[in-house]
């Protein structure tokens, strides 16, 4: 797939999952960028087969709104998310912008989007209150993919469905999603112990305007509620890792959690990885030598070809059973909640 025909195709998502503004900018870049500076370049000769795996349409989304976060692009930041622009003005825009800022675009496109949506956490709540009621074992949490572990602190957000809570009553952070299926149920978990792991792990200070950058410039719900979950990340400081995910799940996984359920979780994370990688972190679960009254439940939300949204899954070991837990959207605004009654589920086990 050339860079072309994956911008235009990421910009109908990006129209899709409600940012109008960010489906424009790809578009005008699909259609008028040229090659011969630097930025066009890189973006032009991206090799085809890793176009799309590499996301490099959000790449290039994410550093412009971090030149116009940090100010470096004063003539961009007057007409950034303005629907009162015309295209052509909008395209003299942005194309003075990948000239003359080559040296910041760069190496943004360079790294995978870090976009640590905190919705997402909402699936997180719900696959806690699953475990909770299937083992009445308090949680071991290891995520994939942490960035800044904005989704490792899930249990400091609240969910709400209806009118049924979950989560700390006084949580800053409440998420509502559109909720369809059954709800689950109301065991709220206890979290003996947290970590993550991230190949490139981001501060919640030092790489605020990064973090923020990645949340699409016209969707301002989602920017205020990733600061305040940056503010709360920053005052806990949940313990992130930098190294290879396969790695530290294998040295996580070495070590015995008696008397505890171990949540192995990651939220759009899988795409990113080779199909070794894939192969040996399931291995890692699968080879983990598990003690009595120790499941180790692997709690994944990825993209598929199925669509609408990413896919929900439970896997427990040490059987390997896979339980569907349905789908939600990629930026959590809805969740479709299709998992089996815990306690029925447990008791077909034995």
């Amino acid at each position: 797939m050339s860079f072309r025909t994956h911008a235009k195709a990421q910009a109908e998502a990006c129209a899709q999952l409600g940012s109008p503004y960010t489906a424009r900018v790809l578009r005008l870049v699909a259609d008028h960028l040229r090659p011969g500076h630097a930025v066009a370049d890189r973006l032009l000769g991206w090799p085809a087969e890793r176009v799309e795996d590499d996301a490099v349409a959000l790449r290039l989304a994410g550093a412009l709104h971090h030149l116009v976060l940090t100010r470096k692009a004063a003539m961009l930041a007057r007409f950034y998310t303005r629907d009162d622009i015309d295209d052509a003005q909008l395209w003299r825009s942005l194309d003075a912008v990948l000239r003359l800022n080559a040296e910041d675009i760069l190496p943004v496109l360079n790294h995978a989007p870090q976009t640590n949506e905190v919705a997402r956490s909402a699936v997180f709540i719900a696959a806690g209150h699953w475990l909770s009621a299937a083992f009445g074992l308090p949680l071991v949490l290891s995520e994939l993919g942490t960035c800044a572990g904005l989704n490792l602190i899930w249990d400091s957000y609240a969910l709400q469905i209806g009118d049924h809570h979950y989560g700390p009553q006084d949580a800053a952070i409440t998420l509502a999603p559109d909720w369809y299926g059954s709800l689950p149920p109301l065991a709220p978990p206890v979290i003996r112990a947290r970590a993550g792991v991230d190949r490139h792990p981001l501060d919640p200070v030092a790489d605020r305007a990064r973090l923020q950058s990645y949340i699409w410039a016209d969707q301002t719900t989602r920017l205020e509620r990733q600061a305040l979950a940056l503010d709360l990340a920053a005052e806990a400081r949940p313990p992130v890792h930098e190294g290879c995910a396969v790695a530290w799940l294998s040295d996580r996984l070495s070590r015995p959690q008696p008397q505890a359920c171990h949540m192995v979780y990651h939220s759009l994370f899988w795409q990113y990885l080779t199909d070794d990688q894939q192969r040996n972190i399931v291995d890692a679960m699968a080879r983990a030598r598990l003690q009595a009254n120790e499941p180790l439940a692997h709690v994944a939300m990825e993209a598929d070809d199925d669509g609408p949204g990413a896919r929900l899954t439970l896997t427990l070991w040490p059987q390997g059973t896979e339980i569907t837990l349905g789908r939600a959207d990629f930026h959590g605004a809805w969740v479709d909640w299709q998992a089996p009654d815990p306690k029925a589920w447990t008791e077909a086990q034995h």
